[in-house]
């Protein structure tokens, strides 16, 4: 495995600044808002300043200056929210109007298993017109499984299985930050649980994640339990950490919710940590196709698939399981709006006076192939879900082009969750939300330097009035802009301002450093982190000059493994932003642990004593 520091930690200082008479000591104030750092404990009144991309101190700030200050007093100031679930599009990032009325600062993509194959080209081609917000990528399995073994239902070959591991390994060594599937997607849903696990295994040295659209079939009943429980299989069989994306009890298994929940806070309480991503609506939006024709029809693509709809025999039988699938998995004809003309599923069967819905769906597809928004589940059962702690909000969504949205999560999704289910319904705390939209999608991605309001963390923040945040996009008008959400900074730099965007660019291509691990949101509770840090900047610069510390941020923990960023210097009273990270199982070093330094820019690791 290669090494990769993490390039978080600017150095440049603005001519402009330099110029000045008398420099302002930040680059940016927010002046008294209520700061919510993301762990979870309750809000204080206080300002934050940021220097150079980056967050130096948090506190009562009322004597220094900044060249760009904010009064934010009445408002909350949160760490800037993380999407781990994004369909985004190169047009949009350039501008994620979208997503910075949301408060999303950083976007994960690749999810359900698709992307790009070639990891550094798209973070080449994502680059090409700017980015308004961050951008990671995950591998996508069902490409690798696409790309390898085609579209038709065979089994690969030992050739083939190794390619595949191969193709996985490439694409974290270029910086993915975890494994994507969807294999409820065809040609991915006719893979079986131990070929998924023997390609993925390899994985495994990188202690990181796998998100899953987890698979429902005819031969479960639909049922979404059995799907969560082949995710967690896969997860446990390779290493790596079980992800329920876009979480949902559908059809005929709502009302289990806390079943699911158990038995995931049972396996974590094993050491076996499971998470989740949920967006706050009852409807989800794929192609018309994916999750209501049957597997067996679909094999082999849509010129096959639709040579079976010609046959009686088998036209009866695919039309016959698509009644049973959208009995099971959905809330009926009546739920299914068609993405092409804007009419529900039931209004066509009126209008051509079929009676099966099946058979409506056959129709539509012998000459079209348009995306559907599917109603699914219960409200008992996503507030559930909202309201769990190792459950993150995601949208399924991601920056685009305003035409070409339909769904009212890509405008919606958080601020829905802090308006209606914070404020309104109160199923769970400012803090707690804020959390999950902060912090917990970092830890899981193994982010080190986001998600946090603290000293020496990235400086992603997300400023919003508790009191009129809310959505107001809807199926009918889907790209309502959200409001409350009145201030984005993005590495620094303002992406949104009064509620507008202000075009800023600032956004980077984030890579997943070799030090992070994908872990539960935990505190460091040692009072000696101080001395921790002082010990690990000598070893790892290799010099015996006293580091004084005039800022710890807040220490994060994964059993051993600990880190923490901060600001100082080997002189008084210096803000240097730091980041140390102390790893017990480093796989570069095997046997041995490392620390690792990021100082200013500078970038040091250093092998400890065999363990």
């Amino acid at each position: 495995m290669s090494m990769r520091p993490l390039l978080l930690l600017a150095t440049t200082t603005a001519v402009a600044t330099a110029l000045r008479a008398q420099p302002a000591p930040y680059d940016l104030l927010l002046r008294g808002g209520t700061v919510i750092d993301g762990t979870g404990r309750p809000g204080v009144v206080a300002d934050v300043a940021v220097r150079n991309g980056v967050i130096v101190r948090v506190g009562d700030l009322s004597r220094v200056r900044a060249t760009t200050e904010l009064d934010v007093r009445g408002r909350m100031v949160a760490p800037g929210f993380i999407n781990v679930h994004s369909h985004a599009d190169v047009r949009g990032l350039a501008t994620a109007a979208n997503m910075l009325t949301q408060g999303v600062t950083t976007e994960l993509l690749n999810a359900d298993g698709g992307g790009p194959l070639d990891l550094t080209t798209q973070a080449a081609q994502v680059q090409q017109s700017g980015l308004a917000v961050n951008v990671a990528a995950s591998v996508p399995f069902n490409s690798i499984w696409a790309a390898v073994n085609g579209a038709s239902n065979t089994r690969p070959d030992s050739a083939q299985r190794a390619r595949m591991r191969s193709m996985v390994q490439q694409g974290l060594a270029a910086g993915a930050f975890g494994i994507s599937a969807g294999l409820d997607y065809k040609p991915a849903y006719f893979a079986s649980v131990a070929e998924v696990t023997d390609v993925l295994g390899v994985a495994a040295p990188w202690r990181t994640f796998l998100t899953n659209h987890d698979r429902l079939t005819p031969e479960s009943g639909f049922n979404s339990l059995v799907g969560m429980h082949e995710t967690m299989a896969i997860g446990f069989g390779t290493s790596l950490v079980p992800v329920f994306t876009h979480m949902k009890l559908q059809g005929r298994t709502q009302g289990n919710a806390a079943r699911i929940l158990d038995t995931m806070h049972v396996e974590s309480r094993r050491n076996r940590w499971v998470a989740g991503d949920v967006y706050p609506y009852l409807s989800g939006q794929t192609m018309l196709v994916s999750l209501i024709i049957p597997g067996w029809a679909q094999d082999g693509g849509l010129a096959p698939m639709r040579a079976r709809f010609a046959d009686p025999v088998q036209r009866a039988r695919i039309v016959r399981e698509s009644d049973d699938a959208i009995a099971a998995r959905f809330t009926g004809a009546a739920g299914i709006l068609l993405g092409d003309d804007g009419s529900t599923l039931q209004q066509y069967m009126m209008a051509q006076q079929i009676t099966s819905p099946g058979e409506a769906v056959v129709r539509i597809l012998e000459t079209r192939m348009p995306s559907a928004i599917l109603g699914f589940g219960a409200e008992a059962d996503l507030a559930q879900l909202i309201a769990d702690p190792d459950i993150a909000i995601a949208c399924d969504c991601g920056a685009a082009a305003a035409q070409r949205v339909s769904h009212p999560r890509y405008f919606g999704t958080f601020p829905r969750v802090l308006g209606r289910y914070v404020r309104e319904q109160r199923v769970l705390s400012w803090e707690a939300a804020i959390r999950k939209m902060t912090w917990l999608p970092a830890s899981l991605m193994g982010l080190l330097d986001r998600g946090l309001i603290a000293p020496g963390m990235a400086a992603d923040l997300v400023v919003f009035d508790s009191s009129t945040v809310m959505d107001h996009a809807t199926y009918a008008n889907p790209t309502a802009p959200s409001t409350g959400v009145v201030h984005v900074v993005v590495n620094g730099t303002l992406a949104l301002r009064e509620g507008t965007p202000t075009g800023a660019q600032a956004g980077r291509t984030l890579l997943r450093p070799t030090e992070g691990i994908s872990r539960p949101a935990a505190m460091l509770t040692q009072t000696d982190t101080d001395q921790r840090v002082r010990n690990a900047i000598a070893v790892a610069m290799g010099t015996n000059q006293r580091f004084t510390i005039t800022a710890t941020g807040i220490p994060q923990r994964a059993g051993q493994w600990w880190s923490v960023t901060g600001v100082g210097g080997f002189s008084a009273r210096e803000e240097r932003p730091f980041l140390v990270v102390y790893d017990d199982k480093d796989p570069r070093q095997p046997g041995r642990a490392t620390v690792s330094v990021w100082l200013d820019g500078q970038y040091s690791t250093q092998p400890l004593r065999a363990r």
